[in-house]
Parts: C-alpha cells; structure tokens; sequence
C-alpha cells in the first residue's frame, strides 16, 4: 500500500512537467516556409486561415517566389500575434491561424497584395468574408496573380 501512495505522490508532481502545453497565441517567427506557411519558436509549423499562396515546392508556381519573399518581408523574425478559428489543425499537424504583427492581419494583407486566394476551409471561416473582400479588391485593381 506504502508503494501506491508514493507512485501517486510521483505522478502528482511530474504530471505538470510533461509537454502537455498547448501552442503559444504570441510567438517569434524563425522560418518562413512559402506564402501562407511559416515556423514559429518551439517549432510549431503555422498554415494560415482561409488563404491559399502559390507554391514553391516541388516547382515555383507563378507568383509563388513573390508570395514567400512578401510573407518574408511581413512576418520573419517578429513576433507576432495568433488566433484560432474552430480547427487546431490540418491533416499534415500544421496549426491552423489567423496571424498579425504590428497591427496587420497577414492573412488578408497577402490577398490584398494580389500574393493569395481567398480560400474557405471548412469550419474555420470567421473572417472568410472580410478575406473575400480583399481578394475582390485586388482582382478589382489587378495586383499580382490578378495582374492582366
């Protein structure tokens, strides 16, 4: 009886230890993987919420180089600020976020830039309409992928 009593005292006291901490809302960037995809501190990969950027791998997609280099500009190395929708994840593990920094929403400024689609994913469509309403814009005026 002596031995339970101790295994429990144990397991109370190493159970807050483990890792079983759930992903930070503020973070430093350390990588940036493409347009819509970046690494943050304690390396969580991060995609971001209702767009889709052009991609990099296998092959470069047309403006995909442009989407990295701007998501880049925007993100590397700041801290920035991560909220979530209904999702956790997606089926690769990548967290899924709406992510700002320094009072841009990042999500929308690449579709604004012309660098991103507005893409729905259900269930996570919070600020789907708003997104929307960039891409409108930028189609509107004929930035990047919308260029004529």
């Amino acid at each position: 009886m002596s031995s339970r009593i101790w295994l429990l005292i144990v397991i109370i006291f190493l159970l807050p230890l483990c890792s079983c901490t759930s992903p930070p809302d503020t973070a430093r960037v350390i990588r940036v993987i493409d347009g819509d995809t970046i690494v943050i501190e304690g390396d969580y990969r991060v995609r971001y919420i209702g767009i889709d950027a052009p991609e990099l791998y296998p092959q470069p997609e047309a403006y995909g180089i442009e989407a990295w280099q701007a998501n880049r500009q925007l993100v590397e190395g700041k801290t920035v600020r991560l909220e979530r929708d209904v999702s956790e994840r997606d089926k690769y593990g990548r967290l899924l976020r709406y992510v700002y920094v320094d009072g841009i929403f990042i999500n929308a400024e690449l579709v604004r830039e012309g660098l991103a689609r507005a893409e729905a994913y259900l269930p996570d469509t919070k600020h789907q309409d708003y997104l929307e309403g960039m891409e409108a814009e930028a189609r509107f005026v004929g930035r990047g992928i919308w260029a004529k």
